[in-house]
């Protein structure tokens, strides 16, 4: 064997071991027909002092050796198998001498440490460097067993050369050997924290361009509230400073998108006459809405520096994205056509966890949006094909006979055209509202079974989708008990997302069409009563509605080509849940 080899024990059972030699040549000579530790081991003064540092089991075991000369494998084997015979039970000695060698050793649990050295060495030097050694093999080898020391083997072998250099003990203290085998890399540490301040310098510029972003949305809002006013106080006919078309609010009481109440539909808003305002904003004067408006945005500013603070700090923050009504339309993006026309449909759905319908409505709007004042004077030509329980209601303003018999939506007045605005949620010229309690017209039925089981719960969910429509952006939110960690999603089609703040779980399918019309999620939490998990609610958007309602055609009421208009449909959940 080359000099400084070592032997280690490498188990491939609890109970049985192979050999394994490491080998590092340092310095000496090899020469054919001897063993060049023989004169090592006859006392030579000029040879290394420590010959190996071994770790063998009580029976003899060899477990680690690292030799520090150059010594064959069966000599070092044969050195270590003589030992256990050499030892006392009775004798309290720390060292056994024989013809050759002198072995320096300290009991570890159920081990020896171990020291050969040759009959020349200061006994004193080599207690030292086995008293080192002996506070070395913890540091690496927790566990003083066979079984730890297998494990570690390597490792120790490496801090026992930290320890000891050709045979001579190095002055280097237990801290010192672990910096040592750590190999910790200055220009390693170097390039860490130059990436480290890279990253941080892209989050401050990130974060500097989000603030940027938010001032021009605010700058931007500013305008588009300047231009609202100017819009509702501008008259149609050169009058003072209001339209006298019948369109106008004289009073600002409603909104233009709400039916009254004596329409028979139970809707909360009394309706007089067409208004281009959004829903929720006062209109007693023009210069009110603006000092709200500003508040508002001040208010949403002071919120997104409190998000970015948060995130800042290390919070993992998610914005809610809930297609309701007021989000779709802020999402939607500005009309950019003469004529937008706007089919929106609301779906407040209440189902009952053992199956059937408590609730189920469908309230629906076509709104108009016209973009200058010249395009104004039009009619609106519509067909639609849904269900025939469906009830229409048209503004008071509409010319009711002329949408009976031909489903056209103009004014009672041709020579008064629709108002003109590019801000708000547009002019509403008709509603409609259906009730049912029939299971087959929910879009999406979602059953859940919790059951226990020992100490755990099982819950598996499933959904159906009916072939009506395409769902897009599906949220199921799943409410949990009390929990220290993440649920375990066994099973899921989709993906899912853990609210630790609000104790849910949120199942997310991007897309639901005919290739997955059906899907279902399993997950485990500890034991919990059934009615735990529910209300589940539910939300998604969908581009056709219950109504199928459509824009066929706009009708001119002037010479000249008709405008050209774009429609919008879609289909949001107000309020879905099962209970």
């Amino acid at each position: 064997m080359p000099l400084g080899g070592c032997v280690c024990r490498m188990p491939n059972s609890p109970h049985e071991a192979t050999f394994a030699i490491a080998q590092q040549n340092n310095t000496g000579r090899e020469r054919e027909g001897y063993d060049p530790s023989d004169l090592l081991l006859a006392g030579s003064t000029n040879s290394q002092v420590v010959l190996a540092a071994s770790i063998i089991s009580k029976s003899g075991k060899v477990l680690v050796s690292r030799q520090f000369v150059d010594m064959s494998r069966i000599r070092i084997e044969g050195l270590l198998a003589a030992f256990p015979k050499l030892v006392g039970s009775g004798k309290q000695h720390t060292y056994v001498e024989t013809e050759n060698v002198r072995y320096v050793y300290q009991p570890i649990d159920v081990l020896y440490l171990l020291l050969v050295t040759n009959k020349q060495s200061n006994i004193l030097e080599d207690i030292d460097t086995l008293r080192l050694l002996s506070k070395v093999v913890p540091e690496y080898s927790p566990s003083l067993d066979e079984e730890g020391i297998c494990k570690n083997a390597f490792e120790l072998i490496f801090a026992f050369d930290e320890v000891i250099s050709l045979g001579h003990k190095e002055n280097v203290t237990v801290a010192q050997v672990k910096q040592y085998c750590e190999m910790e890399s200055h220009e390693e540490r170097l390039h860490k924290l130059v990436l480290q301040s890279k990253i941080n310098e892209t989050k401050d510029v990130m974060k500097r361009k989000a603030n940027e972003i938010d001032k021009s949305k605010i700058e931007r809002g500013k305008l588009e509230k300047g231009g609202y006013s100017s819009v509702q106080s501008m008259g149609s006919m050169g009058s003072v400073g209001r339209m006298d078309s019948g369109f106008g609010n004289d009073t600002g009481i409603s909104s233009g998108n709400n039916f009254g109440s004596g329409s028979g539909f139970g809707l909360s808003a009394e309706v007089d006459s067409f208004s281009i305002k959004s829903k929720g904003r006062p209109s007693a004067a023009v210069s009110a809405p603006s000092k709200g408006m500003g508040m508002k945005l001040g208010k949403s500013q002071k919120a997104n520096q409190f998000l970015e603070s948060l995130k800042a700090e290390g919070e993992l923050i998610v914005e809610d994205v809930r297609p309701s009504a007021n989000s779709s339309r802020t999402a939607a993006a500005p009309p950019t056509d003469p004529i937008t026309l706007t089919t929106e449909e609301k779906l407040n759905v209440t189902l009952k966890r053992d199956g059937g319908v408590s609730n189920f409505d469908v309230q629906g709007t076509l709104s108009l949006q016209v973009l200058n004042q010249d395009d104004g004077f039009i009619q609106v030509q519509i067909e639609s094909g849904g269900k025939p329980e469906i009830k229409f209601k048209t503004h008071p303003n509409i010319n009711k006979e002329l949408f009976s018999h031909e489903n056209i939506l103009g004014s009672k007045d041709p020579n008064r055209p629709f108002p003109a605005g590019q801000s708000g949620d547009g002019l509403g010229l008709l509603k409609w509202r259906l009730q049912s309690k029939d299971e087959s017209d929910v879009p999406l039925t979602i059953n859940c079974w919790p059951s226990v089981s020992g100490n755990e719960t099982y819950v598996s969910i499933e959904y159906e989708a009916s072939s009506m429509f395409d769902l897009q952006n599906v949220v199921i939110s799943v409410p949990l008990p009390a929990l220290r960690e993440a649920p375990s999603v066994r099973q899921i089609d989709g993906e899912w997302r853990y609210d630790s703040r609000n104790s849910v779980l949120e199942w997310s399918i991007l897309l639901i069409d005919d290739s997955n019309r059906s899907g279902s999620m399993e997950f485990v939490v500890p034991p919990a009563d059934t009615s735990a998990f529910f209300p589940i609610s539910v939300r998604f958007s969908a581009t056709s509605t219950f109504s199928n309602m459509k824009v066929v055609s706009i009708l001119p009421l002037k010479d000249g080509p008709a405008p050209k208009f774009s429609q919008r449909t879609q289909l949001v959940t107000e309020s879905y849940q099962v209970v």
